[in-house]
């Protein structure tokens, strides 16, 4: 097998080719790893043992560098490439530097603004060996990717984080972890606005969950309760200092309405500013991550062809579907499985 590895700061996903390009396995795991890499290990316990013995090829990129438990983002590459490097051993892996295309691990650290956080360019390298051009829109559980890609080539104007927010190709939104109060600080209720708390009381997993747009996925919520609409609505109502009992059922489906609404606004504009740069009429939208489902109001609303990242995926449709949620994972293994070993 041939594996792609991608370390988030709260979610550990990886994704298992066979030599034929067939998905034979994805895997998201949560990983708070803002309270150690003793989380990480934990979280590579739960995957299949086979995923060591079976696989003879490694690809790793990460966002995990950014987590709390790193001085900076140079000592987090170092830590985390380090890890995987005894777990899966030097000779087998090969790490991402984005622009600088795969690397071993031993150059991993002097290269760790290349390396850090190069998920995304995986992505979008890998759709613009699939599609002749569009922009890749990776909505996921914390953040928004939004990367042109044409020619076989991506086109983008930052690169490190810092420059990706300037230019508005990241924009710090997702379909499950971002709190509520990052989206609005201030809804529409029962005739009256209203300000929120400045408490992480919910978030938008809540906002979608209510509005029934994530499926039965297993998540992480704030309170520790379960995600039944109910268990949504009620951590909503604590965004504006109420329980449950003050409004009927369809007044909090009417605000997380809202609150969707205002989250895509701020996906669209930074989306139009991307298009903006160079017009080339309707192209792709290609819809990945978690919160993809969003992608494709955003190509009905500005009238783009919408794909599905699972579409450039081969293997069973439940494995195309985990890796179109799991796209750098999976765009990472047939990357490494077409490129050679890095020296």
């Amino acid at each position: 097998m041939i594996a792609g590895w991608d370390i988030g700061g709260a979610h550990l996903k990886c994704a298992a080719l066979d030599l034929a390009g067939r998905l034979m396995g994805v895997w998201e795991v949560p990983c708070r790893l803002w309270e150690g890499l003793d989380r990480l290990e934990e979280a590579l316990a739960t995957l299949p043992t086979r995923l060591a013995k079976e696989t003879y090829r490694h690809a790793l990129t990460m966002t995990g560098e950014l987590a709390d438990c790193f001085r900076d983002r140079e000592e987090g590459v170092r830590a985390l490439v380090a890890f995987m490097t005894r777990r899966l051993g030097s000779d087998d892996l090969s790490v991402y530097a984005g622009r600088r295309g795969f690397i071993p691990p031993a150059r991993a650290g002097d290269h760790a603004l290349d390396v850090a956080s190069a998920n995304w360019h995986a992505s979008a390298a890998f759709a613009a060996l699939k599609a002749e051009r569009g922009v890749l829109i990776d909505i996921g559980s914390t953040t928004t990717d939004l990367v042109r890609f044409g020619d076989g080539r991506v086109q983008y104007q930052g690169y490190i984080d810092g420059e990706r927010l300037r230019s508005e190709e990241l924009v710090y939104t997702g379909a499950i972890r971002t709190p509520i109060m990052a989206v609005a600080d201030r809804v529409p209720f029962v005739g009256e606005w209203q300000r929120l708390t400045a408490e992480h009381f919910a978030t938008m997993a809540d906002v979608y969950g209510l509005l029934g747009r994530l499926g039965e996925q297993p998540r992480e919520t704030q309170d520790g309760a379960g995600t039944a609409p109910e268990d949504c609505a009620r951590r909503i109502a604590r965004m504006l200092g109420r329980d449950l009992t003050a409004a009927p059922m369809r007044a909090w489906q009417a605000l997380a309405a809202y609150l969707a609404r205002a989250q895509l606004v701020s996906v669209r504009e930074a989306l139009e500013r991307v298009l903006s740069r160079d017009p080339e009429g309707s192209v792709p939208f290609v819809g990945a991550g978690v919160g993809r489902f969003l992608v494709r109001e955003l190509a009905r609303q500005l009238d783009h062809p919408f794909v599905d990242f699972s579409a450039f995926l081969e293997g069973p449709d439940p494995l195309r579907e985990k890796g179109a949620r799991c796209a750098p994972a999976a765009a990472l293994a047939y990357l490494v499985k077409t490129c050679p070993t890095p020296e």
